[in-house]
């Protein structure tokens, strides 16, 4: 699939089939968001790759998002160092882990799997769950699957409204 076939075709998916990911797609999924680009080349990122039911039902309750807990694999993606500030004054890892959980998204779509971006959670509940280091920030988290729905596209400004050439 094109990439921008994967951009065009890409959905928010809250409801997904009770069918596995197969080991070698969500490999080729990982790898897309290892290739990421990030300041500096640093990758200061980990990708928790949660597929047991439990800890998915747990983490679907941190977020109060049941429908999380529809998904067979959730992947959580981890600033491993959220004080770093780049030069212009914009956090790194916000930047960096937006770049490759869009990796993620746009491969898993192109492979014909779902995501859903969900920024909503409760960040201590889900460290706790996850046992990641208190000195780390979830940034993310990501159901992945098959999708069980087929929402339509949702309307997008046009780009008179959010380009500008040359000057603000």
């Amino acid at each position: 699939m094109h990439v921008l076939q994967a951009i065009k075709e890409r959905r928010s998916i809250r409801q997904y089939q009770n069918r596995p990911v197969e080991e070698a797609t969500l490999q080729q999924i990982l790898e897309a968001a290892r290739l990421a680009p990030s300041a500096r080349n640093r990758q200061e990122w980990r990708f928790v790759v949660v597929k047991d039911a439990e800890q998915i039902r747990r983490i679907a309750e941190a977020a109060e998002q049941p429908f999380i807990g529809t998904a067979p694999v959730v992947i959580a993606g981890v600033a491993l160092n959220p004080e770093r500030v780049m030069r212009c004054g914009v956090p790194t890892y916000a930047v960096d882990l937006a770049i490759a959980m869009t990796n993620i998204t746009l491969a898993a779509t192109a492979f014909g799997l779902g995501t859903c971006w969900i920024g909503a959670f409760d960040q201590e509940a889900v460290k706790r769950i996850l046992r990641i280091p208190t000195d780390c920030k979830v940034v993310e988290l990501m159901p992945l699957g098959y999708p069980a729905e087929c929402p339509e596209a949702r309307p997008r400004k046009p780009l008179s409204e959010i380009v500008s050439y040359d000057y603000f």
